[in-house]
């Protein structure tokens, strides 16, 4: 019987991304992740079998946590509350939200591992379905207004503070909801 492990799949996950928010994904390397833990770097690899597995597994981690509060406000007929979840999300998780914000998907990950390609999938048709849908429930909504909206203003509202190492300030909360209520008057959504 070995062992019982060190480290949790977690451990090493939750270790990545405080690499990736300080220094960016091209820094989390499995030496970089071994020296922050004081893990050999083989007890690494039997969690993970690549860096690019690893990466791939805390984007998805890390989009699925922040897309359920989005979705879940759509589906509840709310376009402001799944706008204000962006601002609100970045706060509450700055490191996840510079991880998924400042970095597109193939920037983490050149290779993105085929076991996980359905996963990505399915998150990404989640999304594009909870906007699909919420639409079709608004008779007249615009579904490019409704992306803009809930997606691209609130992206751009929280991306220079995410830049520049700050949690969005609640004003931009303000902001998002003045834009959202021009484009999607509160009787639509």
């Amino acid at each position: 019987m070995g062992r019982p492990a060190k480290f949790t799949r977690e451990d090493i996950l939750a270790a990545a991304l405080e690499i990736t928010a300080e220094s960016g994904p091209g820094a989390v390397t499995m030496a970089a992740l071994a020296a922050r833990l004081g893990a050999p770097t083989g007890s690494l690899y039997h969690r993970f079998a690549s860096r690019d597995l690893l990466l791939a597994d805390l984007w998805i981690h890390g989009v699925r946590r922040f897309q359920r509060g989005f979705v879940e406000a759509l589906a509840a007929d709310d376009a402001l509350a799944a706008a204000l979840h962006t601002p609100r999300w970045c706060r509450s998780h700055p490191a996840r939200a510079r991880l998924l914000l400042l970095h597109r998907r193939q920037d983490v990950v050149a290779d993105w591992p085929e076991r996980l390609g359905p996963e990505a999938e399915l998150l990404e048709r989640e999304l594009t379905d909870a906007l699909s849908d919420f639409a079709a429930r608004h008779p007249g909504l615009d579904p490019e207004t409704l992306a803009f909206a809930t997606v691209d203003v609130p992206y751009a509202a929280v991306r220079r503070h995410l830049l520049a190492g700050r949690r969005p300030p609640e004003t931009v909360d303000e902001l998002i909801t003045t834009t959202c209520h021009a484009l999607i008057p509160p009787s639509q959504g």
